[in-house]
């Protein structure tokens, strides 16, 4: 493949061989990153001679800037769930109020916002025109003991069937918000609508999901009551 193209550059070499492999990820796309890990792996070992790096790659991470402030109405909202019924769920990954998620995040968030790694999607709730609440998921660990024997799963088939679960990474009610049992509601909610968005998004979907809860903050009580296992 690399004599044939002498020309090409290492990113073209992965996607050929991506190609030629039939190695595509579920949603469709190229299983690009991985292939030219392997590649890279070969060329060091002195398996292959790849091409000289053209350019040096860019890192996001470190060169993202934080989220833009957003504002949004902040009068408190006191009232009892049946009150602000019916709530609307938004998935804005990917849309134009992806950055209104953001800045809610990195405002109010005891974590602030971080820039997810993988698949994720991210839910807005609304109570009429008023955003209340933010949720983010992201692809789950790939090793977690306490899940890992809950499930009792193999170490290959845990790494076949890894994509088939989702974390919440980011669970925020925001803090002028007070209407009892709104959290667990919103856990109840996600539970149906994670599966459906994430086929939506990447091809595939979820049928497990999982959050850690730091217990010298929170009690959990919100996942409990959401039907939520302790493992």
């Amino acid at each position: 493949l690399i004599a044939a193209n002498p020309t090409a550059s290492r990113r073209q070499l992965s996607k050929l061989l991506c190609q030629a492999w039939n190695w595509i990820q579920p949603n469709g796309a190229l299983r690009d990153m991985v292939c030219r890990g392997l590649m890279l792996k070969l060329h060091r070992e002195g398996r292959i001679e790849l091409p000289p790096v053209r350019q040096k790659p860019r890192n996001p991470l470190v060169e993202r800037n934080r989220p833009t402030f957003v504002a949004v109405d902040a009068h408190p909202l006191v009232a009892r769930l049946s009150e602000i019924q019916p709530l609307e769920f938004r998935q804005v990954r990917r849309t134009p109020e992806e950055p209104l998620f953001n800045s809610l995040m990195e405002q109010h968030h005891y974590l602030r916002y971080q820039q997810p790694v993988g698949e994720n999607i991210k839910y807005l709730v609304y109570a009429g025109t008023r955003p209340i609440a933010c949720v983010a998921w992201s692809s789950a660990p790939r090793h977690l003991g306490s899940r890992d024997r809950f499930i009792g799963w193999s170490t290959v088939a845990r790494r076949q069937n890894i994509r088939f679960l989702a974390y919440n990474t980011r669970f925020l009610i925001l803090p002028w918000i007070s209407v009892k049992h709104l959290a667990s509601h919103i856990l109840g909610r996600m539970a149906k609508l994670v599966p459906a968005d994430w086929t939506a998004l990447y091809g595939h979907p979820v049928y497990f999901l999982e959050t850690f809860v730091d217990p010298q903050r929170f009690r959990g009580t919100c996942y409990r009551a959401a039907n939520w296992v302790l493992l």
